[in-house]
């Protein structure tokens, strides 16, 4: 049963990357995060959360770290022991008997405990990555936006030229 289910995946598997090749998609550059960035070469098909426009200037805002403590915990067992219930049936009908008996089982009872302090980086603000559009969406009133953009994009967007039509799916509004 295990065999034939497994067949079914790996046979479920093929047929949708087979399909994956014929999304009819003319290439481009792919994020991790699924955003494309590319010239207007090619024009795709949007999607309803990708923006476009003139790329205008890109920024990376690093993290911000600092010091803090936490509780420092450590893994400690003691012996301890459980009173252990054993049932026997025998027979059936009117000849049924049922004996009991009780055995003491040890074990190990672990658990975390506090012991100490300790110091980490604890991140206040995290990394991420900007890209600046003019002419959003074709309109050239639309200028001087921020968006959020992953890593790949933003690689992506500076290595392009300035005032290039770029499109992509952000993160976020705003950097």
């Amino acid at each position: 049963m295990f065999s034939r289910r497994l067949a079914v995946a790996g046979m479920t598997a093929l047929v949708m990357a087979g399909l994956g090749g014929c999304s009819g998609d003319a290439g481009g550059t792919h994020t991790s995060a699924g955003n494309r960035v590319r010239t207007m070469d090619g024009a795709p098909t949007p999607s309803p959360d990708t923006v476009s426009g003139l790329r205008d200037g890109v920024r990376h805002v690093s993290a911000v770290t600092t010091k803090a403590t936490r509780p420092h915990l450590v893994r400690r067992c003691t012996s301890a022991t459980r009173r252990v219930t054993h049932t026997r049936r025998t027979g059936s009908g009117k000849r049924r008997s049922v004996r009991t008996w009780y055995t003491t089982e040890h074990y190990q009872r672990c658990g975390k405990v506090r012991q100490g302090t300790e110091t980490y980086r604890r991140v206040t603000r995290p990394e991420h990555w900007c890209v600046r559009l003019d002419d959003v969406g074709g309109k050239r009133s639309h200028d001087d936006v921020w968006y959020r953009v992953t890593h790949t994009t933003y690689g992506d967007a500076s290595a392009a030229h300035d005032h290039a039509r770029l499109r992509f799916s952000p993160l976020a509004v705003g950097c």
